[in-house]
């Protein structure tokens, strides 16, 4: 069953796929509730909710006994000019990556169900998840083997850097599990040091400084004291990950059709983006995760970014 399903996986697309026994995460349990309880979730109080589920998958979807992870590349072939309001890679392509990433793992448990009976699959609850539910997506990779989470706090894959999207589905069958591998960042603090804001210490996250909480899920104007070190970042932020050894030696473009760039974010300069109209927003953007975070949002951001100019 193991190869069977990490073999199909490849054939459906996915650049990698894993396979962890699923338990309770205690080490994170304790290490979250201490972080929320410093507040260094900002805004996002969602992380504080369904906190068991979240650090149990078993608990979330009752029968699981298997958490099979798989990771979709999505680094592009071709970057915004340098002078627009940068845009996260995550963003680029005219999908919503959710939508793409969701098709593909229905696939995958057709195929299972099909093989191993549909009893493999606990069809009473949710049982596949792109982080839109409390499943700690990069823990779980971590544990089947996919990588190790970084001192910039994402998963790094050692073939394929860390631009990927993560996927997960909660199997109540038990099967041969993947090894973890060790973490491969040794002295290197690039990520660490690169950060404008100074958001990332001691190996976690402080969201409410992080370029990519203040430009999407931050509600709220954005703090004066950020306002010069955004970096021209208009939704989203790269810049620990661009300057990671492993980005840069193993990052190649991804070859899945569906994530095919919008031609607004390549081709647009500044001053397209700040003429940048609701309705437009509404038809270039339809489909995109960018559209999650909304025009508002965006033309706020802009405005920010073009003050500090």
């Amino acid at each position: 069953m193991h190869q069977f399903i990490k073999q199909k996986a490849l054939l459906l697309g996915f650049d990698a796929c894993g396979i962890a026994k699923a338990d309770e995460l205690k080490e994170d349990a304790e290490f979250m509730q201490s972080w929320l309880d410093k507040g260094h979730h900002g805004e996002m109080g969602y992380l504080g909710r369904n906190f068991e589920k979240r650090t149990d998958p078993r608990k979330l979807v009752p029968g699981c006994k298997s958490i099979v992870v798989v990771i979709l590349n999505y680094f592009p072939d071709t970057l915004q000019h340098p002078e627009a309001p940068q845009i996260g890679k995550y963003a680029y392509s005219q999908v919503d990556y959710h939508h793409v990433l969701k098709a593909k793992l229905n696939e995958l448990e057709i195929l299972i169900c099909n093989e191993y009976g549909p009893d493999s699959v606990n069809s009473i609850h949710q049982h596949s998840f792109v982080d839109s539910a409390p499943v700690l997506e990069r823990r779980w990779a971590e544990r089947a083997g996919l990588g190790w989470i970084g001192k910039h706090t994402q998963l790094i894959h050692p073939g394929l850097g860390s631009y990927f999207f993560i996927g997960t589905i909660m199997l109540n069958k038990e099967m041969e599990y993947d090894a973890p591998i060790r973490p491969r960042c040794g002295g290197c603090t690039r990520c660490i040091d690169a950060c404008p804001t100074n958001a990332l210490v001691n190996g976690s996250l402080e969201a409410r400084r992080c370029i990519s909480y203040l430009t999407i899920e931050n509600k709220n104007e954005i703090p004066a004291e950020f306002h010069s070190l955004l970096s021209n970042r208009a939704l989203g932020c790269d810049i620990c990950a661009d300057v990671c050894p492993w980005n840069k030696k193993w990052a190649t473009p991804h070859q899945h059709s569906e994530l095919r760039y919008n031609p607004a974010i390549l081709a647009w300069n500044a001053n397209d983006w700040n003429q940048l109209s609701e309705a437009g927003f509404n038809t270039f953007f339809k489909h995109s995760a960018i559209k999650r975070a909304g025009y508002k949002k965006l033309i706020a951001n802009l405005e920010v970014i073009m003050a500090n100019k």
